[in-house]
């Protein structure tokens, strides 16, 4: 009995903190199924799912954490990189079932420029103030930059030859596009290229030069009593299972949601999915700058962007020959292109230094801005 008193104030300092703030939103989880079943107000469906997805993924990434801190550098690394971005990862498959593949594009799009542009320009604004600058590993940003440029590269390819041999690019309202069969399967070529330099990307990173991308301070961050590993697995299924579900729901509104707000279904993917699917992993990254520990947010922001583009992208395409009404090409419109190549581009400039300042922060952010407004105009 006397152990409760303590507990509360501990639960409510936890609930209330940097970490602990998704688990609020719990509620909207039972909300956004109710409001489903009753049918009403598609927005109101959009807007409480949307909500519920938040503290599913912040489960899944403390259960990934847990298990991570508890199987060592490298098996822990790997489950990083392949729990990472399970939540966006499902909430595209449901909506590449549901024949949405230009909103899936779109959300792959807008989760690069998110991560590049939005949580690195939080991170820098908000680890910049009252610092007069803050350093991080140079030589390891370098490198995953490197690596999604080169996996932009990839993926612009049949965006090009679509556009020099076939009909165009596709305009921003577009529900889905058919390509012929060589277009899809030059996509399925780029994906598979993609998914191989992934894997050795893993290898790079978690074995041959795991040194550079795990360094000695970061690997004692999660020391200490946390879950067991039955309890971290329990709960990595649980949060499986609810993203699952806030993802279906979420998916069946988009369209009628997009419609009554007056916005495209472009800009749902590319901005509210896209933020939605990474908020808790976002707010980490903005947490962890504002201790000063800027290696971690820049690990996470640019190696999550690394990872879209260079194992959730290829793996939808893969996906698409067997699920959805047709295989999904990688051909983006314009405004995706130019979004991709731009924060890609800022990427490479800013990490070069391996320092910043909350000045940049501001510029990162402006950018992004620029761009959800010209997304939102298309």
């Amino acid at each position: 009995m006397s152990v409760e008193p303590t507990q509360r104030p501990d639960r409510r300092r936890f609930l209330l903190g940097g970490e602990g703030w998704p688990y609020l939103l719990v509620p909207f989880i039972p909300l956004a199924i109710v409001l489903d079943a009753a049918g009403v107000s598609a927005v109101a469906i959009f807007v409480s799912s949307a909500l519920g997805v938040i503290p599913t993924a912040a489960l899944m990434g403390r259960a990934t954490e847990e298990l991570a801190a508890r199987s060592g550098p490298g098996i822990g690394g790997l489950l990083n990189v392949t729990f990472g971005n399970a939540p966006e990862l499902i909430i595209a498959l449901f909506a590449l079932g549901a024949g949405l593949q230009e909103v899936v594009k779109a959300s792959l799009i807008g989760s690069v420029i998110g991560n590049v542009l939005l949580v690195m320009g939080a991170s820098m604004f908000a680890g910049g103030i009252g610092r007069d600058r803050q350093h991080f590993n140079r030589v390891s940003a370098v490198a995953q930059s490197s690596m999604l440029l080169l996996a932009v590269a990839a993926m612009a390819m049949p965006a090009i030859f679509e556009l020099v041999e076939g009909t165009g690019l596709p305009s921003p309202g577009a529900a889905r596009v058919s390509y012929g069969s060589t277009v899809e399967h030059l996509s399925l070529a780029v994906a598979i290229v993609l998914i191989l330099s992934y894997g050795a990307g893993l290898v790079f990173s978690l074995r041959t030069h795991r040194d550079l991308f795990n360094p000695p301070e970061d690997r004692d961050e999660h020391s200490g009593a946390g879950w067991s590993v039955r309890r971290s697995i329990a709960m990595l299924a649980l949060a499986g299972v609810a993203v699952a579900g806030m993802s279906e729901i979420l998916v069946g509104s988009i369209s009628a949601a997009a419609k009554s707000i007056g916005l495209t279904e472009f800009f749902v993917g590319a901005i509210v999915v896209a933020i939605v699917g990474n908020a808790a992993e976002h707010w980490v990254a903005v947490l962890v700058a504002r201790k000063d520990k800027m290696d971690l947010a820049v690990n996470i922001s640019i190696g999550s962007s690394a990872q879209i583009a260079l194992f959730v992208a290829p793996v939808l395409v893969l996906v698409s020959f067997f699920v959805g009404p047709a295989p999904m090409a990688l051909v983006f419109n314009g405004f995706e292109l130019g979004g991709l190549f731009l924060a890609v581009l800022i990427a490479t400039h800013v990490t070069d230094e391996g320092e910043s300042t909350w000045f940049e922060g501001v510029q990162l952010l402006a950018v992004y801005a620029v761009l959800a407004l010209a997304f939102a105009f298309a």
